[in-house]
């Protein structure tokens, strides 16, 4: 019996011992994949024609989360990162768009603007840039605070604030491109001068081959069935072509040639060729810490926004993605082996359909250009006699001239009372009302609770406007995003690598929950302005 008793406390204490070694491991290095404006039906639309190893072997090895959501508005890139990497809201980080009018400074700002510092890497001001408009932490400061700094943390993107944001107040470095000379460039917020590694990769001129190459179909013509006509009237063409069809050619872009790269497939490509020179330069995962590797696929994004999700081009976008997705898990195999880094796939948010596009399927749509704005403040100034009243249109906002309404002694109230019949008679305009009163407004529970997480008084306007769905803010040709609609508001999530099971989900989870989950994992503090929760399907 004494013996049997023995057996089991070491059978016991042998347990624990391994469920401690177990629980202590950690991944060698975590991958933040953000595609810039990625639908969730994205991962699906084309499958027919992905690889086995790109967006499939994600979903064949990984967790997918089939229902994100984004739980605010608006949704835009900026607020987008944020998200994912706070686990907050608008209402709590301040990051209430990618412009916004500040009321305490009185004029529109950016994001992540800061004249404070100067560019490295770059004699343009594109590197004037820091994250301290963005008032809560992220998962990624949380890690370093947590391994006392010595975790390394990088941002990466095409666009400062898809690596600015991500990356957090602690990072030892974002980097993102200047379209000027095709640089990636960085801020005096992070370093005095780019690493070697860095401006070796700079010298070798990258964007240089990969726009010789310009864009042709990767396949036949017939092979995309998931696409429109080539050549489409809502399409918006390349400066300097006469039609949206391919192939595009670049050869007389001149000296605007570094900035198309980032509306053409290369972007993605070159994203992913410098975050694998980030990794080596850096070393990052080696040093017996929890690394963290913030990348963001920029081109995505413009790609939609000028030819739509529904375009040729946007499917011929996805399949080379695919094909640059493989390769890249393939390098972090060899790299590290795998099941030793965790990686997530997501997006920052949707796009809409061209309206154009569903006119021809005969889909309520329509679109609505800032020259209402013109119109109300005409309107304004004919019945108070002030000019330009409404000084900002940003994020679905209408924001008053404060300081002339005062001067004039005329309550933002009674502009706001006059307005409303105004722009509630404006076609494609749903509703619209006082943005500071929300509570008492009737709307559905959905629209209430985004428009209130996207709310942040200092950095939001006086009216808030609802579209009718499937309208959005702009012209004949191309597209946006922005409202609180399924088409802007899902997207893809998928866990792979590390202590993930393989499944899915439908279960609803958010934006917000992404950066809880990582805390969880890695039982370390979640972000201090967080509100989301984790997803505990997703784990061995």
């Amino acid at each position: 019996m004494k013996r049997l008793i023995l057996v089991v406390l070491y059978l016991l204490l042998a347990a624990g011992y391994s469920y401690a070694q177990t629980a202590q491991k950690k991944p060698k290095l975590i991958i933040g994949l953000v595609i810039d404006q990625m639908r969730w039906d994205n991962l699906y639309r084309y499958a027919d024609q992905y690889s086995d190893n790109g967006f499939k072997r994600l979903l064949r090895e990984g967790f997918s989360c089939e229902n994100t959501m984004l739980p605010y508005t608006p949704t835009v890139t900026a607020c987008g990162h944020t998200c994912i990497y706070t686990g907050s809201v608008p209402a709590i980080t301040g990051i209430t768009g990618n412009n916004w009018w500040d009321q305490d400074a009185n004029k529109e700002v950016y994001c992540t603007d800061d004249t404070s510092y100067t560019t490295v890497g770059s004699n343009t001001k594109a590197g004037q840039m820091s994250p301290n408009r963005m008032l809560v932490t992220t998962i990624t400061d949380e890690l370093r605070l947590a391994t006392n700094f010595k975790s390394k943390v990088i941002g990466i993107a095409l666009k400062d604030r898809g690596a600015i944001l991500p990356a957090g107040h602690s990072a030892n470095a974002a980097y993102w491109y200047d379209g000027k000379n095709g640089n990636w460039i960085t801020s005096s917020f992070y370093m005095a001068a780019l690493p070697d590694w860095a401006t070796q990769f700079n010298n070798r001129k990258v964007p240089d081959s990969l726009l010789a190459q310009n864009w042709n179909t990767l396949y036949a013509a017939d092979n995309y069935a998931q696409s429109t006509n080539d050549e489409e009237n809502y399409e918006r063409k390349f400066d300097g072509e006469t039609t949206t069809s391919f192939p595009h050619n670049f050869d007389k872009a001149g000296d605007k040639k570094y900035g198309l790269i980032r509306s053409i497939p290369q972007g993605n490509t070159l994203t992913f060729d410098f975050a694998k020179a980030t990794i080596e330069g850096e070393q990052l995962g080696i040093t017996g810490n929890t690394d963290f590797l913030a990348i963001s696929c920029s081109s995505t994004d413009y790609i939609g926004h000028q030819f739509g999700p529904n375009s040729v081009e946007n499917e011929d976008d996805y399949l080379r993605l695919d094909k640059d997705i493989a390769d890249f898990l393939k390098f972090l195999d060899s790299k590290y082996g795998k099941g030793n880094y965790l990686l997530f796939l997501t997006a920052d948010h949707g796009v809409a359909h061209i309206p154009g596009f569903l006119k021809q399927h005969n889909i309520p749509t329509g679109f609505i250009d800032g020259s209402f704005v013109d119109n109300l403040n005409a309107s304004i100034k004919a019945k108070f006699g002030l000019a330009k009243v409404i000084v900002d249109a940003d994020n679905y906002q209408l924001t008053f001239n404060h300081t002339l309404l005062d001067s004039a002694k005329i309550s933002r109230q009674a502009i706001i009372d006059f307005l409303l019949p105004l722009i509630k008679k404006i076609n494609g305009i749903a509703n619209a009302f006082d943005i500071a009163n929300i509570n008492a407004i009737t709307l559905p529970e959905v629209q209430k609770k985004m428009l209130s997480n996207g709310y942040y008084a200092k950095h939001c306007g006086d009216i808030q406007l609802i579209f009718q769905p499937a309208w959005i803010d702009g012209g004949p040709t191309g597209t946006t995003h922005g409202l609180w609609n399924p088409y802007d508001a899902h997207i893809p999530l998928v866990w792979f690598g590390w202590d993930i099971t393989h499944g899915q989900t439908n279960d609803e989870v958010y934006m917000t929950d992404i950066a809880p989950t990582i805390a969880a994992m890695l039982h370390i503090q979640m972000p201090n302005g967080c509100i989301g929760k984790p997803i505990t399907a997703i784990t061995k």
